[in-house]
């Protein structure tokens, strides 16, 4: 419970329900660069427990969080990347480690929280599906929980909307019902990302395009990502975006947007929630951004990688797409929006015009 409206709802609809609730609040550490506003790890989860008439504890993870989700954070910025830290905290810390302890310590199988995605079993498997309001949809950000556990977690809201829930908090009373969602980096102390890298990549150096003459000066690699426009500062004929960062040689690679448009992605560290689904050949439908609505793709390749025998993906888009970000994530759907497999981006490019209609079946807009 982060003590806003989404857990808090989550814990009485489900105490409403009949299911013995203990609320579980994770104490975040805030670089100490940031400026603190509020912390989303505060004491309104307690009190909205007391008002509930449950249990509450606060588990102190800061060391932890530190050395799983913050230092990864700089490492990947500093080396040209745009992590997704939501993601990871999500995959490696909230339903893994955090999840281990209460399960092991506290003997609590079952998780709850107040995302907008749903559980339900489909043909007799358990199935992580988008959220009912599309436009608040969270699955993205849960595609690394593990297939075994998806009949232990528990999302009441799923088929709500934002406006349902903030009706039933002011109905029951709760402090929180008009509580400000959060936007920001938790960590960074809900403010500018920018405060919680650190020394990592802030040298500046050169704008280069993409034939490598040097078209201006950045103030460093951190403060840039793939698809940017903002914040170049290079006078053009049409806008530039960044198309590349070149963290050994401290450049940022400026374009125009046509040759930010790309079909193929590459993707490592694969999550798979349906291994019956996710196969060579597959038809899904694909999202490189939380937002935004998954689009026709077809699965290209599948592959295990290393001794952990890890498994990356190729997924070749019908159409192009803007600016597909390493660090960011590739997460597929069924055309049930049943969430099949995800995984960390490591490279896109595009398909040479010439090669465009090679065994690629057409789009649904073009049918």
């Amino acid at each position: 419970m982060s003590g806003g409206v989404d857990s808090s709802v989550t814990a009485f609809v489900l105490k409403e329900a009949g299911w013995n609730i203990t609320g579980i609040t994770m104490r975040l550490p805030v670089v100490e660069s940031c400026d603190f506003k509020r912390s989303c790890c505060g004491v309104q989860a307690a009190y909205v427990c007391r008002d509930l008439d449950i249990p509450h504890y606060f588990l102190d993870v800061r060391e932890e969080f530190r050395a799983q989700v913050i230092e990864p954070f700089q490492t990947a910025y500093a080396a040209g990347w745009t992590p997704s830290p939501c993601v990871e905290c999500n995959t490696v810390f909230k339903f893994g480690v955090v999840w281990d302890f209460i399960e092991r310590e506290m003997c609590i199988s079952k998780i709850a929280t107040g995302h907008y995605a749903q559980v339900k079993e489909v043909d007799g498997r358990w199935s992580l599906l988008r959220g009912a309001q599309k436009s608040r949809d969270q699955s993205y950000f849960l595609y690394g929980i593990k297939a075994a556990r998806l009949k232990n977690l528990v999302l009441p809201l799923g088929g709500w909307t934002k406006e349902d829930v903030r009706r039933r908090a002011a109905d029951r009373g709760l402090r929180v019902a008009e509580r400000q969602d959060s936007m920001e980096l938790c960590f960074a102390g809900e403010g500018d990302y920018r405060n919680a890298l650190g020394a990592a990549g802030r040298e500046p150096g050169n704008i280069v395009n993409m034939q490598g003459a040097v078209i201006g000066r950045h103030t460093g690699i951190a403060n840039f990502t793939h698809g940017q426009r903002r914040g170049l500062g290079v006078a053009a004929t049409e806008p530039l975006y960044v198309l590349g960062i070149r963290p050994d040689c401290n450049e940022v690679v400026a374009g125009v947007r046509a040759d930010a448009m790309m079909h193929i992605v590459e993707a490592g560290e694969v999550n798979v929630l349906d291994d019956a689904t996710l196969r060579e050949g597959a038809r899904l439908l694909g999202k490189v951004r939380s937002g935004g609505d998954p689009m026709p793709c077809r699965v290209e390749s599948l592959c295990e990688v290393g001794d952990e025998r890890s498994i990356s993906m190729t997924v070749r888009f019908d159409l192009p797409l803007f600016a597909p970000t390493p660090g960011q994530k590739l997460v597929l759907y069924d055309n049930n929006e049943r969430l099949i497999a995800g995984g960390t981006i490591h490279r896109a490019r595009c398909v040479p015009a010439s090669r465009r209609g090679e065994s690629e079946p057409r789009s649904e807009q073009g049918r």
